[in-house]
Order: structure tokens, then C-alpha cells, then sequence
């Protein structure tokens, strides 16, 4: 029986999963170029070309007022249907209204803050932020690590899922080692059960499945954070414990803020940027601290300078 040609999202999905690119990623690429096909009355992506991506790059900045690295995710995404589906070089100089970028600097929380938040969470919610804010891990780096990538001897944790798939060593801090201990205890109970019901496997990256086909069973790739009910994979199809959903996390931290009484807008993010900032005031190198937080430029980590630079202690007011 002949197979049909694959439809144009088909070959989408296709594209990104030989990129090893993650399921979030996949799900917002394919987002942005099913929009922005629809914003062209459904025309085929091949017919259209650089005139189409202004038009619809522009109608983000201009009528819907997007944020500029909301753009910019729109622009990689259509870019890659051209050049990894259709294999289309477009020589593109997009002249499209440019969303305005946000001067940022972020929301750090003083140490009194981070430890009255963290008092009013308990169990995972509690240790998985204890982790954002002594690691400076990113929650889905956090969510995504696996049993083997916790060393305890060596006091560190391996961070293998992250921005650009560069494996990164932060800390692993000496007052959470126990808990983290006895937490695992747990989960490998919980993944003996799960063998003994017929399930127990988990999702490996990188088609390491194919080459070790019994290693999705082993617990040292089970995840630390292991979600509460069995689910189905939405790429494989597999039945299988994935990490836990990060909306979990967001909805604990959301109201213990609330009951700390923390007058700022707070996020699972603004840990990293407190251990970032801390790391920085105690007298850490900024190259120690862009090294543990695993940027590519110390432009980047510039930023949380500019945070010990503003106001508070680093200018003293007129009227004192």
C-alpha cells in the first residue's frame, strides 16, 4: 500500500524531532507557522517569501503589540519551515516593524524573602525551589533532571537539558543534600511500583531508546521530579511517568508569595536571578557566576550588575 505524502505540519514535527529540538519548542514553532499561514488566507508557505514574513512580522509589532523576543520566536520559527522543510535559502532583509525591546532588569529577591517564600511551601514544591534558588538552575532544567545527573559525592549536579544542549556543573548545596537523599528514596519506591504494574519506563533523549532499549526501565534515568500519574507520551505515544508539570510548581510558589506577604512579582525564574545577584554581592567573579549559570556571553550575566548597581545601597539619596 503506498503511503500518502506528508502534510506540511507533518513534515514540521519531523524536522524538529531530528533537531532534538524539545516538545515545548516543537509545540511553539509549529504555533507560529500555522499562524502565520492563516494570516495569509491559508496560502502555501512555498508561494509566499520575504514580502509575507514582513507583512506578518509587522502585524505582531504593530497590531498586536508583542514583546520583542516574542517576534524574534515568531521570525526562528518560520525561518526554519524554509530553510530545514522546504530547503529554501530566503535571501531575507526583513524590513518589518521591529517590537520595541524592554530595557529588563530583573526581579531579585533579598535573602529574608527567599527564605520567608520558601517557608511557607513544603515537600517537592519546597525542596524543588530550595534547588532553583541554591542552584541557580532554570525550572525546566530542574523538572528535567535525572537521577544519574545528581552527584552526591562530588556535591554537584550535572545540567545536561538546557539553552542550547551544552552540558553544564553547578553546586549542589550541602543543606539540601539529606533531603534530596530521602526524596529519592520515594521516587525509587514509587518507580519499583510502577515496574511491578508493567510500567516504569521514561523518556530518553536523543534516540538513546534505539541503541539501549532496556535503559528507559534503569533508574538512573528515571527523573527526580517525577510526575504523580502515568501519562502518555504526545511524540511516542508511549505510557510511561514523565517529570513533573511545571504549572504545579507556579501554582505553590503563586500563593506562598501571597502568604509571605512579598510585595514584588515573583516567578520561578526570580530565584535564579537571586542566586545570580547573592553570588555577585558575596564577592563571586562574574565569569564563576556566568559559568554556573550556563550563558554563552557574560553580556548576559552583565545584567544582574546593573541590579547591584541601581539604587538601594549602591547611591546614597539627597534627602539622607
Amino acid at each position: 500500500m503506498e503511503q500518502r505524502p506528508k502534510k506540511l505540519m507533518e513534515q514540521v514535527q519531523d524536522a524538529i524531532r531530528l533537531k532534538h529540538y524539545s516538545y515545548k519548542t516543537e509545540k511553539s514553532y509549529v504555533g507560529w507557522i500555522r499562524r502565520y499561514i492563516f494570516f495569509h488566507d491559508k496560502r502555501h508557505p512555498k508561494d509566499m517569501g520575504s514580502a509575507e514574513i514582513e507583512a506578518f512580522l509587522t502585524h505582531l509589532a504593530v497590531e498586536e503589540k508583542v514583546a520583542a523576543s516574542t517576534q524574534n520566536q515568531a521570525l526562528n520559527a518560520i525561518l526554519f519551515l524554509y530553510k530545514e522543510v522546504l530547503k529554501q535559502d530566503l535571501d531575507l532583509k526583513v524590513d518589518a516593524v521591529r517590537a520595541k525591546s524592554s530595557k529588563y532588569l530583573p526581579t531579585v529577591l533579598t535573602k529574608d524573602e527567599v527564605f520567608a517564600i520558601i517557608k511557607q511551601l513544603s515537600g517537592v514544591h519546597q525542596l524543588l525551589i530550595k534547588l532553583l534558588y541554591g542552584t541557580g538552575l532554570r525550572l525546566n532544567e530542574c523538572l528535567s533532571l535525572r537521577v544519574k545527573d545528581v552527584d552526591f559525592a562530588q556535591e554537584q549536579i550535572i545540567v545536561r537539558d538546557t539553552k542550547g544542549n551544552e552540558s553544564r556543573v553547578t553546586m549542589l548545596p550541602e543543606s539540601i543534600a539529606e533531603e534530596l537523599k530521602i526524596h529519592l528514596q520515594s521516587v525509587k519506591i514509587l518507580h519499583q511500583q510502577d515496574l511491578q504494574k508493567g510500567y516504569g519506563s521514561v523518556y530518553l533523549p536523543f534516540a538513546l531508546e534505539r541503541k539501549y532499549s532496556r535503559a528507559k526501565y534503569d533508574w538512573i534515568w528515571q527523573f527526580v521530579f517525577p510526575s504523580g500519574s502515568i501519562s502518555q507520551d504526545p511524540r511516542s505515544g508511549e505510557v510511561s511517568r514523565h517529570h513533573l508539570h511545571e504549572s504545579s510548581l507556579q501554582k505553590a510558589l503563586k500563593q506562598a508569595v501571597r502568604q509571605a506577604g512579598i510585595q514584588k512579582k515573583v516567578s520561578c525564574h526570580t530565584f535564579r536571578h537571586s542566586f545570580a545577584t547573592h553570588l555577585l554581592q558575596n564577592g563571586y567573579d562574574i565569569r564563576t557566576v556566568q559559568e554556573l549559570l550556563g550563558h554563552k556571553d557574560v553580556k548576559t550575566t552583565m545584567i544582574y550588575t546593573h541590579v547591584l548597581n541601581r539604587g538601594g545601597k549602591a547611591v546614597r539619596s539627597p534627602l539622607d
